[in-house]
């Protein structure tokens, strides 16, 4: 019989398949690493355009805020200006009714029975002081002012006699609340 010997065949085969192998291995190793190197630079590409983006919306929010605090600054103004503008309207409403309340008092105090001394008005309280002849000049006076189409309510504080250069006269004092209607 004849024999051949198979082994340096089966050894060659091995060490090609071994070869085969460690080609197959290091190329599976290479491309691992070519993607891990490609997903990487991807990544850090995609980063970077995140953080420019993520700056230039830091910047954009910086200057909206500016514009939020001007806006606020203006609304503010606005709001001081309307307030001012309604003083001034009520002031311009208001301005007349001081003469408009003293000369109707002119008409309504008794002539030569009484004379005002002081008036002074508070808000819708306005108080007289006075002098009269007598009682009855008090009575009078406060029933005209009750009638009287700018006063509301007429109330008697005090009502004293007092001797002035030898007259007995009634010295008074009287509140009155203006209606809320200024014609």
């Amino acid at each position: 019989m004849i024999k051949i010997n198979l082994i340096p065949y089966r050894e060659k085969e091995r060490k090609d398949n071994l070869q085969r192998q460690i080609v197959i291995i290091a190329g599976a190793i290479i491309i691992f690493l070519l993607t891990i190197v490609a997903v990487h630079l991807y990544l850090s590409a995609d980063l970077k355009k995140l953080e420019n983006k993520a700056a230039a919306a830091e910047a954009q929010l910086l200057i909206l805020d500016k514009k939020v605090g001007d806006v606020d600054k203006f609304k503010r103004d606005k709001r001081d200006l309307e307030q001012k503008l309604g003083v001034i309207n009520a002031l311009e409403v208001n301005r007349s009714f001081p003469v408009r309340l003293l000369d109707g008092l002119n008409m309504l105090v008794p002539s030569k029975e009484a004379w005002l001394e002081k008036i002074t008005q508070k808000g819708a309280e306005v108080r007289i002081e006075g002098m009269a002849r007598d009682n009855g000049t008090v009575a009078r006076f406060m029933k005209s002012l009750e009638k009287a189409a700018f006063i509301g309510k007429v109330e008697l504080v005090v009502a004293r006699e007092k001797d002035v250069a030898g007259v007995k006269l009634q010295q008074f004092v009287l509140t009155c609340f203006v209606n809320s209607k200024r014609e």
